[in-house]
């Protein structure tokens, strides 16, 4: 039996209201262009929105202008999206309080989540949205993934609870010295003055 091998995410739908609102949201505050639009091909009552959250992937709503926002809060039992979260470079999470705050949206303000830094908010629909900023680069020809599983390993080996800052430097250091050759036969720390 083989497994179905993932690539990564190719696109996630969402339950919408009516156009406008998903085009504001989506676009008009997490600044998403809008790329394509059909009807929905499983339902003529709706319409199929497509946004690209920055990475060429997609964010899809369907809509219908005979729906409108629910100010109750999405489900979030078993089975149920809890929160959608989106990667936001350092400059910009540095300004996204002020900037969900020009709009009046309600904010937790910055979570420190160890490895990364979070803000958390509802969209119009109350899904909770996560903004979330990385608080390292990976080393050229790794992923965000492959640091913080070196960085899980380093954490539980020291017996520690959660990933922190020294994790990430360590499991950093630990990924370019597997993946870079050098000449030096002695590669261990040293203090030259």
């Amino acid at each position: 039996m083989q497994k179905l091998q993932s690539q990564g995410v190719h696109h996630i739908t969402l339950t919408g209201a009516d156009r406008q609102t998903s085009i504001d949201f989506w676009e008009g505050v997490l600044g998403m262009p809008f790329v394509f639009e059909q009807p929905n091909l499983d339902n003529a009552a709706e319409s199929h929105l497509y946004f690209d959250p920055g990475d060429g992937r997609l964010i899809t709503v369907f809509t219908n202008e005979q729906r409108t926002p629910d100010p109750r809060r999405t489900p979030t039992e078993p089975g149920c999206v809890h929160h959608l979260a989106f990667s936001l470079s350092r400059a910009t999470f540095l300004q996204a309080i002020e900037r969900l705050d020009q709009r009046a949206i309600k904010h937790t303000g910055v979570k420190d989540r160890g490895f990364m830094d979070s803000i958390y908010f509802n969209d119009p629909l109350r899904l909770t949205i996560e903004l979330a900023s990385y608080r390292f680069e990976p080393p050229f020809g790794h992923t965000h993934s492959d640091v913080l599983l070196e960085a899980h390993r380093l954490r539980v080996a020291r017996g520690e609870d959660h990933i922190a800052e020294v994790h990430l430097a360590d499991a950093i250091e630990a990924l370019v010295l597997r993946s870079r050759p050098s000449l030096s036969e002695d590669r261990i720390a040293k203090n030259p003055y």
